[in-house]
């Protein structure tokens, strides 16, 4: 059965072929998973027995079976650290920490292993083949994850939801499982408060209420249930609900109401019985918050020794192409609210500013930001520039200055941020970045909502780790250039 993203209608198939249609793609995957990380381990042992043949080494035969057992051990290394998981099909994080942590615990357990016993093992296993190992499963999951994610964004692969939840949860999930497919899965059904009205939402049949999960669960061929955030559904209806799913190993998903709010900031307490939620305060100050700093101002730095030979070209094709300055300085708002000049590449004719009153009527984007697609006052240089964000690159200084980070939510102007109700203003607590979760989300391409749900689901879970994520994403959003105008 395969669902398209824009189009995740309910479709009354054979019951046997849709319900088995996941655990036989999950288990494919995995089998396939095992089969190179195996590959891997041996054509780490391989490469390292090799290579010590080649320097003239002596290996004997039992420390050449030494190494095809340690490559065998691999794939049961990497299902010890939890890499065959389910869930961490294609989910980057979760599922590259499970091949390090079984890398590294296979590493450490013969480390520890030959110490206690005695045993003479080459130390080429332990520095050489297992580090290789790891190095390789790496880049192999790498590969493997990118191709899962263009099946999934094809249509393929994904998981059927039934969404349990009032109206606008219910459209939120939609339209974020559409924008974001690679997460593997899609809206096929919801279920609604007793008494709503039945209509569909965004194309998402509706096929009963919450005394209905189960019946809606059967009728859509759904194998997942997202329960969203909503009153009606307490502790014990949860549970019941639980037990229904069980004898279908239906997955059950479960929205906690305070949203946006993840990673190392979450943890589950057992309080006299009882599960709690804890949620820790995100840290805007204090030691980690300095070494984000730090990080900031030596990256820019550095990047600006690197780049300053590229930004002179670029300034130079500026000036010889359109009268006026290379450099277009701009007030916006930072940490607190305090404004600062942010700087950037002209890329728009000198008198911009005036001909946006005689645009306004064409803005594509809403009342709070003005986009235009075709802007006319974007220069012929100024257009390649603001597709690949080279205008950006000046920011660098902003960055040393420690005016902006690396990362971070959007630089506002003063007029933007005059619109903002109370909620929206906690954007300014953390220092504006050139990149961010909006940059490697769809960039221009994101709605006005959209764009601030990501600001604020960064600044909620910032750390150094995430920062690390986001500037890896950006390098393939700015090559790629969607959503950039």
């Amino acid at each position: 059965m395969r669902v398209g993203t824009e189009e995740p209608a309910v479709v009354l198939l054979d019951g046997d072929v849709a319900r088995s249609a996941p655990s036989i793609w999950t288990r494919s995957y995995a089998r396939v998973l095992v089969a190179g990380d195996l590959a891997c381990a041996v054509l780490a042992c391989e490469s390292v027995l090799g290579t010590r043949l080649w320097f003239g080494a002596y290996i004997p035969v039992t420390e050449a079976l030494l190494g095809l057992g340690l490559a065998l051990a691999w794939p049961l290394a990497m299902a010890l650290g939890g890499a065959y998981r389910r869930r961490a099909h294609g989910e980057g994080t979760e599922e590259f920490r499970g091949v390090f942590e079984g890398g590294v615990g296979l590493t450490a357990a013969v480390a520890i292993g030959a110490y206690a016993t005695q045993t003479s093992i080459a130390r080429s296993f332990v520095m050489a083949m297992l580090p290789a190992a790891l190095i390789l499963t790496i880049f192999f999951r790498y590969r493997m994850r990118k191709r899962l994610h263009r099946r999934r964004a094809a249509g393929e692969y994904l998981r059927h939801v039934v969404a349990v939840g009032h109206r606008e949860s219910v459209l939120d999930l939609v339209i974020q499982l559409r924008r974001q497919p690679y997460h593997g899965m899609t809206v096929v059904a919801a279920c609604l408060p007793e008494g709503a009205e039945r209509r569909d939402v965004d194309g998402v049949p509706v096929l009963g209420d919450f005394s209905g999960v189960l019946e809606a669960v059967t009728k859509a061929q759904a194998d997942a249930v997202a329960v969203l955030a909503c009153p009606e559904l307490d502790g014990a209806a949860l549970r019941r609900l639980a037990w229904d799913l069980e004898n279908d190993r239906t997955d059950l998903f479960v929205a906690p109401a305070l949203m946006d709010v993840a990673g190392p900031r979450v943890s589950i307490r057992p309080v006299a019985g009882m599960p709690l939620l804890h949620v820790e305060h995100p840290e805007f100050t204090g030691t980690k918050y300095w070494m984000k700093s730090l990080f900031d101002r030596c990256g820019a730095g550095l990047a600006l020794l690197v780049l300053a030979v590229p930004m002179l070209v670029i300034a130079v094709l500026i000036r010889s192409t359109s009268p006026g300055p290379a450099l277009f300085r701009q007030t916006r708002v930072g940490k607190d609210g305090r404004e600062f000049e942010v700087v950037k590449f002209r890329t728009m004719v000198v008198d911009a500013e005036r001909l946006k009153t005689q645009l306004q009527g064409e803005n594509e984007f809403d009342d709070v930001l003005f986009k235009i697609r075709n802007d006319p006052r974007v220069t012929r240089v100024g257009a390649f520039l603001r597709r690949y964000s080279l205008d950006e690159l000046p920011q660098l200084l902003n960055v040393v200055r420690g005016e902006m980070s690396l990362v971070g939510p959007r630089p506002p102007l003063p007029a933007e941020v005059e619109q903002y109700g109370a909620d929206v203003r906690r954007r300014l607590v953390v220092k504006p970045g050139m990149t961010g979760l909006w940059q490697v989300s769809g960039r221009s391409d994101l709605s006005w909502e959209e764009s601030v749900r990501l600001d604020l689901r960064y600044v909620e879970n910032w750390s150094l780790f995430l920062d690390l994520q986001i500037l890896w994403k950006t390098w393939s959003a700015v090559v790629s250039g969607e959503g950039a105008y």
